[in-house]
């Protein structure tokens, strides 16, 4: 939890993709609590209302679940679920999209797989 929200996209959605981030990098693991919607509200500085709309989108996924009394806990197969939701997103909101442009800009595909080879060695 180390970034500040942004104002890109509703603020429970951005709640929401943080904790897939947390989940998604290993910084929360299949069992662990997660934090607490009074932590959360406390560093985002947003409403509760917010906080746990974010959180209750999780619930009806099925990344994370509710212990009555205790928390919110990470599903056991939370990880592989949102790698494999993530890859998805990746092909249909970036490749696609880098494929079309490309054809669009005239750029083979040989072209493009070294511009991405290039960049991918610069990061």
């Amino acid at each position: 939890m180390n970034e500040r929200l942004g104002t890109d996209s509703p603020l429970f959605l951005q709640i929401k993709q943080k904790i897939e981030d947390m989940i998604v990098s290993g910084s929360l693991q299949a069992g662990d609590q997660v934090p607490s919607s009074t932590n959360l509200v406390n560093f985002y500085q947003v409403n509760h209302l917010t906080v746990l709309k974010g959180m209750n989108l999780l619930v009806d996924e099925g990344v994370i679940y509710k212990k009555r009394g205790v928390g919110m806990f990470v599903a056991d197969d939370a990880r592989i679920r949102l790698l494999q939701q993530r890859r998805e997103q990746l092909s249909d909101q970036f490749i696609r999209p880098l494929l079309r442009e490309a054809r669009y800009l005239e750029v083979s595909l040989p072209e493009l797989v070294t511009m991405i080879t290039n960049c991918a060695k610069e990061e």
